[in-house]
C-alpha cells in the first residue's frame, strides 16, 4: 500500500500529544512518449504501467484498444526525484491527443499535471511569528460562512487568507482547490496586501502543489480540513511551512515546523 507513517502533534482543544499518522504517498510521474517528455502527473506509486496505458487511452494519445506497446518504467530521472515511464509508440498509431500535446492538460485535481517537468524549489521560509492552533476553529468557521457556492451546489472548494491577528483578509471559491488558493493569492497581489497574509486555510486535502503556492506567497501557516499527502509534509518540512491537517472543530494535527505553534509546550 502507498502509505507512510509521519510524526505529528494532535491538538484537541485542551491538550496535545505526539502521534504517528498514516498518510497517502504522493509522487510525481513523468510520462514520455518515444523518449520525449509529454507530461507530469501526480499519483500514488504503484501500477504505473497500467496508469499510463489508461491515461494515454483516455487522452486519445494511444486510442487503439488492441495495440501492444513497450512501456518502460524507469526508476528515477537525472535529479533522482520523479519516476519516469517511457512508452514507445509507432508514429502511425499516435492519436490526435498527441498531435495536440503542446496544449495537453491531464484531467486532474492539481495544476501541476500537464507540465512536462516537475519544478524544483529550493529555499526555506523564515517568516517569523507565533500561531495558536486553537484559532483554527474560528478561522475555518469564518471561511465556511463565506462558501456560498458550496452551500448551493456542494461542488466547490474554498481557500481563505488570514493576518497574524486571525482576521480574514480574503476568501475565494472554485471547483479546484489549487484554483481557490491561486484566486486568494492573486486577489492579495492585486490589492497589494499579500505581505499581510500569515495563514491560509483550505477545504479538502493538501497536496504538495498547494504547499509550493504558500511558499512562493511567503505564507508560513497552511491548514486544511482533510489530510495532507506525504509529499506535502516532506515539502513543508523542507520549505519552512507549518502544516496542519484534519482541522475539524477544535481538533487539528500539525506535521511540520512546530516552532511556530504557541501551544507546543503542552505536548505530553
Amino acid at each position: 500500500m502507498a502509505i507512510l507513517d509521519y510524526q505529528a502533534i494532535k491538538f484537541d482543544g485542551t491538550s496535545s500529544e505526539n502521534r504517528l499518522d498514516a498518510l497517502t504517498v504522493e509522487e510525481g510521474l513523468q510520462v514520455k512518449v518515444n523518449g520525449e517528455p509529454l507530461m507530469v502527473t501526480m499519483r500514488s506509486p504503484g501500477n504505473d504501467a497500467e496508469l499510463v496505458r489508461g491515461l494515454l487511452h483516455s487522452e486519445d494519445i494511444l486510442p487503439t484498444t488492441n495495440e501492444d506497446v513497450e512501456i518502460i518504467v524507469e526508476s528515477k530521472n537525472k535529479q533522482g526525484v520523479v519516476p519516469v515511464v517511457n512508452v514507445n509508440i509507432p508514429e502511425d498509431k499516435l492519436g490526435d491527443g498527441y498531435k495536440n500535446s503542446r496544449s495537453f492538460l491531464s484531467v486532474s485535481s492539481c495544476g501541476i499535471c500537464g507540465q512536462t517537468e516537475l519544478q524544483e524549489i529550493k529555499g526555506e521560509l523564515e517568516k517569523k511569528g507565533k500561531f495558536n492552533p486553537l484559532d483554527l476553529k474560528h478561522m475555518f468557521e469564518l471561511m465556511d460562512g463565506k462558501q456560498k457556492t458550496f452551500r448551493k451546489s456542494g461542488g466547490s472548494h474554498a481557500a481563505a487568507a488570514f493576518d497574524e491577528k486571525g482576521e480574514m483578509i480574503c476568501v475565494m471559491e472554485d471547483i479546484g482547490r489549487h484554483n481557490a488558493v491561486d484566486k486568494v493569492i492573486g486577489t492579495l497581489l492585486l490589492k497589494k496586501q499579500l505581505n499581510r497574509a500569515f495563514a491560509i486555510t483550505v477545504s479538502g486535502r493538501i497536496s504538495y502543489e498547494i504547499v509550493m503556492k504558500a511558499f512562493r506567497a511567503k505564507i508560513p501557516i497552511l491548514a486544511a480540513v482533510s489530510a495532507p499527502s506525504s509529499l506535502a509534509v516532506d515539502y513543508s518540512k523542507e520549505l519552512g511551512i507549518t502544516l496542519f491537517g484534519f482541522c475539524r472543530g477544535e481538533n487539528a494535527t500539525c506535521y511540520s515546523n512546530m516552532h511556530r505553534v504557541n501551544a507546543i509546550d503542552q505536548i505530553k
